[in-house]
């Protein structure tokens, strides 16, 4: 047989590793529809004219492509179909497609596998799992959906097993107001310049202001000192209007922002901080942006990001406003995986095994499990009627908690906890292990 090579790019979990994936795919399922949004799952692939038409070519996509296509075939970008690099594309075309079935508001998660064919590294993969939170409206959206977001999204985070984390939050109208307040016009240049702060630092932005934007060394030094503001309530206005930043659109980010940090602050306190250095440099963002950062791993980056667009998609009727947050699901499981930041208790659903004296009795132990499994607790039985020590140790190894012994002539069921030895008679009927045991658990790892 040849040797098999794993593939850079495509993650792998082992089955107490998909455990931690699948339990935080469970915490965002589940509060995302405490709040009312509803899931959905779109296609795979998109028509390359539509990947490609904000000039996305920096994620390489991937193409495609029957392994008998004939040369030359599918050269329309219109037929030519590539996996999605992201769900932000799906869906602006997914609201077009049904518009008239759905209802607007639109409040929809997804939790799907994108891909991209840039440079695997770490928390970076060329097939990985995003998982979205949106509310999309028709014509109209009130600014009070970007708060609801965030709280939602605040809400999902503090109940992942993370040493912690913080939203931190600006807006696209402060921003720009207080740039054409202190004279510099290309706005655009300044937050794409902005942007790369944590990676070239203050100094290389100071230098693309100048030569990318047209600011002046003091307008540079303006727009530095701003995205060096912070804080945890409103007092952030203050700065900013010490600065000299003036004007009705900025006021009018000052409002907006103000009132998301309140709402946030009141419903999940400590969970948000105005950071007036978040940028996010594409362009269609129009109001409220958001970038989170897990405690203590700052150099992983942002784990969840978002904000306002006034654009998702439009036609000859209307225009789809929206609010979306999106957690880079797999790079956070990485995280949590590498740095040991949590496990799970085993790495089976299994509660019990039964076990079987004999083949001949094996009967009586598969009637045992079918009795346990009616009542909802994860149960199979012992592969083969070996020794019982034997049976036990391949419990012990699946990291199984219970092993059941059917009743026999002159002793009723018993159950033992392998953990700490300890054996009680019991019945199929009524016998339940604790809830804690019922399925893996997965926890924050006790330092």
């Amino acid at each position: 047989m040849a040797k098999i090579s794993a593939l850079s790019g495509f993650p792998e979990w082992l089955p107490a590793q998909r455990r931690v994936e699948q339990h935080v795919i469970d915490v965002f399922r589940h509060v995302a529809e405490l709040h009312g949004f509803a899931g959905v799952e779109t296609r795979a692939v998109e028509p390359m004219s539509q990947l490609l038409r904000k000039g996305e070519t920096d994620k390489e996509v991937y193409v495609l492509r029957r392994l008998h296509a004939e040369e030359g075939e599918d050269a329309d970008l219109d037929r030519t179909l590539g996996l999605h690099f992201d769900l932000t594309v799906p869906l602006a075309r997914y609201v077009l497609e049904h518009q008239n079935d759905l209802s607007f508001p639109f409040r929809r998660y997804q939790i799907q596998k994108v891909w991209r064919g840039e440079r695997p590294q770490d928390g970076r993969f060329r097939e990985f799992y995003q998982a979205d939170l949106d509310v999309i409206g028709q014509d109209s959206l009130p600014g009070h959906v970007e708060a609801e977001v965030a709280v939602v999204m605040a809400e999902i985070l503090a109940q992942l097993p993370l040493p912690g984390f913080t939203i931190h939050v600006n807006n696209r109208k402060l921003s720009e107001g207080f740039f054409r307040s202190v004279g510099i016009q290309d706005h655009e240049a300044v937050l794409r310049g902005l942007d790369k702060l944590p990676k070239i630092g203050r100094e290389a932005v100071h230098a693309l202001l100048m030569d990318e934007a047209g600011a002046s060394a003091a307008q540079a030094d303006a727009c530095l000192d701003f995205a060096g503001i912070t804080s945890e309530d409103g007092s952030f206005a203050d700065a900013v209007r010490g600065l000299g930043g003036s004007g009705e659109l900025m006021e009018e980010g000052i409002a907006e922002l103000t009132a998301v940090l309140a709402r946030v602050q009141a419903s999940v306190p400590g969970a948000i901080v105005a950071d007036l250095s978040i940028a996010r440099g594409l362009d269609y963002y129009t109001g409220t942006v958001f970038e989170t950062f897990m405690t203590g791993h700052v150099s992983l980056g942002s784990i969840c990001s978002g904000g306002r667009y006034d654009r998702l998609a439009a036609d000859n009727r209307h225009t789809y406003p929206g609010v979306g947050l999106s957690i880079g699901l797999s790079r956070l499981v990485s995280r949590l995986i590498s740095a040991d930041l949590a496990a799970a208790s085993r790495p089976v659903p299994s509660a019990v095994l039964v076990s079987v004296s004999s083949e001949e009795t094996r009967e009586d132990s598969e009637a045992v499990a079918r009795a346990l499994r009616a009542r909802g607790i994860p149960t199979e039985v012992a592969p083969t009627a070996a020794k019982l020590g034997k049976q036990i140790r391949v419990a012990d190894r699946r990291g199984i908690p219970f092993v059941w012994f059917p009743a026999q002539e002159g002793a009723d069921h018993a159950v033992r906890d392998l953990r700490s030895g300890e054996q009680i008679e019991a019945d199929p009927a009524t016998w339940a292990p604790a809830p804690e045991d019922l399925t893996a658990q997965v926890t924050p790892v006790a330092r």
